[in-house]
């Protein structure tokens, strides 16, 4: 699989975030969907074939690491990347969901370009 077939869920409900994102993951050669809220991404997922989600932690509709246990219950392989202001790399919760398997990774809010790219490595397949 290359990058080219590597499609990625953007769950934000932040439009100016699910815009940067976007932007930066199609010009390095993902394919993106984008979802502002948790009922519409769970409507996605069932329809998609995504290898990986980039998740914020707060949504109009669900909290995210909520969000992120329904997805693992549907697509166990699924690799989500918590993306949040309001948490932080050492808060209990991310630790929590990254020992239990929940996420794969997390990126606090601001990020950087690279704080990106790097992360969606963790996407790539095995």
């Amino acid at each position: 699989m290359t990058l080219q077939n590597i499609e990625i869920l953007i769950i934000d409900d932040e439009p100016d975030m699910c815009w940067a994102l976007k932007h930066l993951l199609e010009k390095n050669g993902f394919l993106i969907t984008k979802a502002a809220d948790g009922r519409e991404a769970l409507d996605l997922l069932t329809s998609g074939s995504f290898q990986g989600v980039f998740l914020d932690a707060k949504l109009p509709d669900i909290e995210g690491l909520e969000l992120a246990r329904q997805f693992r219950e549907k697509a166990p392989q699924m690799r989500i990347i918590l993306i949040s202001g309001y948490f932080y790399n050492d808060d209990v919760a991310v630790e929590k969901a990254l020992g239990e398997g929940l996420i794969c990774g997390f990126i606090g809010k601001p990020f950087l370009h690279e704080d990106i790219l790097k992360a969606v490595k963790i996407l790539s397949p095995l």
